[in-house]
C-alpha cells in the first residue's frame, strides 16, 4: 500500500524558506519606509509564520507524521481514505553524517528507541523507490525462517495467528508455474528464507492483493521510517492501531 504524505517535511521547509526571503524583503523595504505601520504587521504574521513552520518541520521529522491512505493492501486493518498517525521516534531518526578518508555522507540512525517488532505496522520507503512510502505489516525479524504455505504464514516453522489478515481469492497458486504472472508468483506459497541481518519481512493484511516481501524481498531497516499509530479519521474510523 502506498501512502500518500500529506503537510510533508520537505514542502514545509520550502514554504520557510519563502518566508524568510519574503522577511528579508520587507526587511528592505522597511528601511526605506521605516513609519508604515501595514508593513510592520505584515512583518510580524511572516516571523510568527516562519516560527510556527519551523516547529511543525522538526516535529514531523523527528517525532510524528500524518499520512493518508490511498489503497487497500492493508484491508481491514486501514481502509482507503484513512488518515493515520505515524510514530517516527520509536525506530529512531535517520540524520546525515560526513566521514573522511575517503570524503563521504552517508545516514545514521539515531536517538533510536527500539526495533520493529513482529506483528507491528510500519511505514517504510518503497526501496524500489523511495519516492514512495508502503505501510505493511512485519511478520519476520531478523534471522526468522519464513515460510508460506497455501496461504498460511509460518515463523521458524510454527504457524501463525493472524485474525488481521482477509483473503479475497479462493485460488490457491503453487509458486513454481512459471506462466504465472509476477503477481500471483509467491503469493500463495513462498520460501523458505531467512530474513538477513537487520532486515525485516513484510506482509500486507490483505494478502492477495498486496505487493511486499514476498515479491521485492525483505526490508532494510534502512528504509524504515516508523511505526503507524493511530487513525484519526474519519471521525468513525478514531482509534489505535492493532
Amino acid at each position: 500500500m502506498i501512502l500518500e504524505q500529506f503537510n510533508m517535511e520537505q514542502k514545509v521547509a520550502i514554504i520557510a524558506v519563502i518566508l524568510i526571503v519574503a522577511k528579508f524583503i520587507l526587511h528592505f523595504i522597511l528601511h526605506r519606509n521605516p513609519d508604515s505601520d501595514i508593513l510592520l504587521e505584515i512583518l510580524d504574521w511572516v516571523k510568527t509564520a516562519i516560527s510556527a513552520l519551523w516547529i511543525a518541520f522538526l516535529v514531523m521529522y523527528f517525532i510524528m507524521q500524518a499520512f493518508k491512505i490511498p489503497s487497500g493492501s492493508m484491508l481491514n486493518t486501514l481502509l482507503i481514505k484513512d488518515n493515520l498517525f505515524v510514530n517516527k521516534f520509536v525506530y529512531g531518526t535517520r540524520l546525515p553524517c560526513v566521514t573522511f578518508s575517503p570524503l563521504t555522507i552517508k545516514m545514521n540512525r539515531v536517538m533510536k528507541k527500539r526495533s520493529p517488532q513482529r506483528g507491528e505496522v510500519v511505514v517504510f520507503a518503497f526501496p524500489q523507490d523511495t519516492s514512495k512510502d508502503y505501510v505493511k505489516r512485519c511478520v519476520g525479524l531478523p534471522g526468522d525462517k519464513i515460510e508460506i504455505r497455501d496461504k498460511i504464514l509460518f515463523v521458524n516453522d510454527e504457524k501463525q495467528y493472524e485474525p488481521y489478515v482477509i483473503y479475497k481469492d479462493t485460488n490457491n497458486y503453487p509458486n513454481d508455474l512459471d506462466f504465472l504472472p509476477k503477481s500471483l508468483r509467491n503469493r500463495d506459497n513462498f520460501g523458505p528464507i531467512i530474513v538477513p541481518e537487520d532486515s525485516y519481512f513484510v506482509l500486507g493484511d490483505n494478502r492477495d492483493q498486496s505487493y511486499d516481501s514476498r515479491f521485492w524481498g525483505s526490508l532494510h531497516s534502512d528504509y524504515l521510517k516508523g511505526k503507524a499509530v493511530f487513525i484519526y479519521w474519519p471521525l468513525r474510523r478514531i482509534g489505535v492501531i492493532k
